[in-house]
């Protein structure tokens, strides 16, 4: 009991308040991430390509905005500012979505990609803030509240499958404008623990910081229409937003070039091949709600054990490993460090492009013993999304951690905001690999079951590929990685 007391009291203050406030924060974004794709070809009558194209600009405008966010924040609103800002936006785009038509659609999630781009950055820019970059319980900490994410995707996919069922939308947004909701209580509660602590924003004056406020009020209320206005025109948006991706890449890589200070510099260049080849990952990752959402959908075996199961609650498999596996995995990391296990960035990041290869490999596999209706058993989607949440365990928590790790005080918000941006141009790569294949025909899944199983072994045997590649550059990798103050301020 001792020691859980002194594991207690040694959380830094607000920690624990982010990890409830993860859970609530994350419902909205669960229901529509499980469920747009359906609701698009089912209610509104979509095609599957425009559905999942508009999933494609959902996914590379809630990821890449956080590059966005992580600035607005840092140097104008501030992280608890922007956060709240962002879940209001969040319940307005809710609401407005379970209205019920498709224009209705474009404005809410105008608003909802608007809130959500914009404050996730802050939530974990709030976390990763209280602790310094020597503190070796940021990892643990990340694990946890990643956890605490994945327990409001659990719920949010839960409730999308027993309204999908029911065929009652309306109610399930409403649903998700209520959790929404309940973060911003939460965060009103703790509002004074979730100060900023190291931000540019801290040195500006208070005439200097009601100007800047003002100013990303004004930012965040023009994003809506621009916002919808792109949605309108997912395609050409895809394309966009892959072009200012590369942008961002070369305009770091410069800054990567300049930087001064020859640790951080070394740092900065194991970011950017470690954030390289996490593209490839997210793309795969990014499949779930497009791709293999519709293959659970129209080709796989949903009826276990006499139930049928909702294509959302497949999605759950995914939300029970990290819930679980996520402080698991931090208690036998810390024991196999202190044995002398070299765990370790690299290590994890190669790891999980070979596992999460294998998750889409097995597919193929399923796809090939499909019974004679074309119908894949369940079993083969549930060993992939197991071995792909064991993957994410090892990448994206860790890829949070990451950052206090390796990036610069002043460059802290974009390198968070850049990880980010790469799931969002792997959304857009995922739509565009989920938009080959062909219209589903009820009652025929054997005539999109080679297109699908063409599509999994390509992406399997590519992530498998980088994985080893990236296991290759291990040492390499540890070289450029380093603790502590520069012994130098000039280049190398």
């Amino acid at each position: 009991m001792s020691t859980l007391k002194q594991r207690i009291a040694a959380i830094p203050n607000g920690a624990g308040a982010l990890f409830f406030i993860q859970i609530f924060a994350t419902l909205g974004f669960a229901v529509l991430y499980s469920t747009l794709v359906l609701y698009a070809t089912k209610k509104l009558n979509f095609t599957g390509k425009d559905a999942t194209a508009i999933m494609g600009v959902f996914g590379a405008f809630n990821y890449g905005l956080h590059l966005f966010g992580g600035y607005l924040a840092g140097r104008f609103i501030s992280n608890r500012n922007l956060f709240v800002g962002g879940m209001i936006l969040q319940v307005i785009g809710c609401a407005t979505i379970s209205i019920g038509s498709s224009s209705t659609l474009y404005w809410g999630l105008a608003f909802f990609l608007t809130g959500s781009g914009l404050n996730v950055t802050c939530l974990n820019l709030m976390l990763t803030q209280r602790f310094k970059p020597e503190d070796n319980r940021r990892e643990s900490a990340f694990l946890w509240n990643y956890a605490g994410m994945n327990l409001g995707f659990f719920i949010g996919f839960t409730a999308a499958g027993y309204y999908q069922l029911q065929e009652d939308y309306p109610s399930l947004f409403i649903f998700a404008t209520i959790g929404n909701f309940m973060a911003i209580v939460l965060a009103a509660v703790n509002w004074r623990v979730l100060s900023d602590l190291n931000t540019t924003l801290l040195d500006a004056t208070p005439k200097q910081f009601r100007l800047r406020f003002l100013v990303g009020l004004a930012v965040m209320a023009t994003l809506v229409p621009v916002v919808e206005f792109m949605l309108h025109r997912a395609e050409i948006t895809g394309y966009l937003i892959t072009v200012v991706s590369v942008l961002i890449a070369l305009i770091f890589i410069f800054l990567a070039f300049i930087h001064k200070d020859r640790r951080e510099r070394r740092n900065m260049w194991a970011y950017v091949l470690l954030t390289s080849g996490s593209l490839v990952f997210w793309t795969l990752y990014q499949m779930a709600p497009m791709g293999l959402q519709l293959f659970a959908d129209n080709n796989v075996d949903r009826i276990v054990w006499g139930v049928e199961v909702a294509p959302q609650w497949i999605q759950n498999i995914n939300s029970f490993v990290i819930m679980f596996g996520g402080p698991l995995m931090a208690l036998v990391f810390d024991k196999l460090r202190a044995k002398g296990w070299n765990i370790d960035i690299p290590r994890q990041f190669s790891a999980a492009l070979v596992l999460i290869g294998l998750g889409f490999l097995v597919l193929p596999m399923g796809i090939a013993t499909a019974a004679s209706n074309g119908l894949v058993a369940f079993k083969w989607i549930f060993i992939s999304y197991v071995l792909q949440s064991i993957a994410e365990l090892l990448i994206s928590p860790i890829g949070y951690a990451m950052i206090g790790k390796l990036a610069p005080r002043q460059y802290q918000g974009v390198m968070m905001g850049t990880w980010m941006l790469v799931t969002g141009t792997a959304s857009i790569l995922a739509s565009k690999f989920s938009g080959l294949i062909p219209e589903a025909t009820a009652g025929l899944p054997s005539l999109t079951n080679p297109t699908y199983s063409y599509i999994f072994s390509s992406l399997g045997w590519g992530s498998v590929g980088v994985g080893i590649v990236m296991i290759i550059l291990i040492p390499v990798l540890r070289k450029l990685i380093t603790d502590g103050p520069s012994p130098a301020s000039k280049p190398a």
